[in-house]
């Protein structure tokens, strides 16, 4: 085990804590009503929840880069390069998400009475930035199949340790138009994908030089 290998097995498994965690502290009120939505976004548990998902984003990117050091393929160079670029899209919307959705919740419960829900859709939907969301989370889909993939044909990792990882971003856009129930499992089934690939790779020798 190479000393790549064993700081890209902390990341994951960082990256499946904070995935599972995600959505199991989100606060779950019914934001279509405003008092829901005021509830949800104005407490301290959506900024710490989306928090933990966009350095998710960032440790997992971190650990396909590892990946990729153990598995010198084309498949794991794209599946790292990929989640990287994927990652760099997301993160501005969750970023709006966390800090933006979180600062109007907080004044409208201070009493400045303007249409909360109007404002929470404008931000939502501007059309650049939920297109630049939705590239980056089919981008996200797409390195979740090259590094299952690339460590089914390794020959240097279990066939299998891969597939979760691979499953969890692949699921990560559909996951979004669930109840809070699917959304939490989900969550840990990407944890379960992150700790499994990072205990592979904790195990991986140095890899063998491959296309």
């Amino acid at each position: 085990m190479t000393r790549s290998n064993k700081l890209g097995a902390f990341a994951l498994a960082a990256a499946g804590a904070l995935f599972l965690l995600y959505p199991a502290i989100r606060p779950w009120h019914d934001e279509s009503t405003v008092d829901g939505a005021a509830a949800s976004m104005g407490s301290g548990a959506w900024v710490a929840s989306h928090t933990f998902a966009m350095f998710g984003f960032v440790l997992a990117s971190l650990g396909l880069f590892a990946l990729r050091d153990a598995i010198r393929t084309r498949l794991t160079t794209a599946a790292a390069l990929i989640t990287g670029v994927a990652a760099g899209l997301v993160l501005p919307y969750y970023g709006a998400e966390t800090f933006g959705l979180h600062g109007l919740a907080q004044r409208y419960a201070e009493g400045d009475r303007f249409d909360l829900l109007a404002a929470v859709d404008a931000v939502r939907d501007q059309p650049f930035a939920i297109t630049m969301f939705g590239v980056g989370l089919l981008a996200l889909a797409a390195g979740g199949v090259l590094a299952a993939l690339a460590v089914r044909r390794s020959g240097a990792l279990p066939p299998a340790s891969g597939l979760l990882f691979g499953l969890g971003l692949v699921l990560f856009l559909p996951q979004f138009f669930t109840p809070a129930p699917v959304r939490i499992a989900h969550g840990a089934l990407l944890a379960a994908g992150c700790v499994w690939l990072a205990a592979a790779l904790w195990r991986a020798p140095t890899a063998p030089q491959r296309r």
